[in-house]
């Protein structure tokens, strides 16, 4: 009596783009809530960095930037590139490697005390010089 099954495996089956992504994509970069790491200039710069992130066993996903929902031009507008949170450093440290984090704009914001410093600073001259109006012309 044979020790193999002689009917059908599915080893003839053809694996699909879905299960061949999935085999790639390692388990501990897939817990977490969705963190932006990048924007791509386009669909095209975005599905490059998805395959780069792949490569490292990295899960991600595309969705337009907000502002950017242009209908009309499909493929055109920035998309901003999401991974899991325990796979966050990871991907920007393969995306700094690629030279791809490096020309990210920074925050608009990066210290926001001295913003309200400045605020405030300007604030303080501005009813200065009204006071100083008004005591002219008064």
């Amino acid at each position: 009596m044979p020790l193999v099954y002689s009917g059908r495996t599915g080893i003839d089956e053809p694996v699909t783009e879905a299960q061949e992504r999935a085999r790639k994509i390692k388990p501990q970069f897939t817990e977490g809530q969705l963190v932006r790491v990048v924007s791509a200039h386009h669909q095209a710069e975005a599905e490059m960095v998805q395959g780069i992130l792949l490569e490292e066993g990295i899960p991600s996903m595309t969705r337009r930037s907000a502002g950017f929902d242009v209908p009309d031009m499909l493929a055109a507008g920035r998309r901003d590139i999401l991974v899991p949170a325990s796979g966050a450093q990871v991907a920007r440290e393969v995306l700094l490697q690629a030279d791809l984090l490096g020309s990210q704009p920074g925050p608009a914001v990066e210290r926001p005390a001295r913003l309200l410093g400045v605020l405030l600073g300007v604030a303080t001259l501005v009813a200065f010089i009204a006071w100083l109006g008004t005591e002219i012309l008064t």
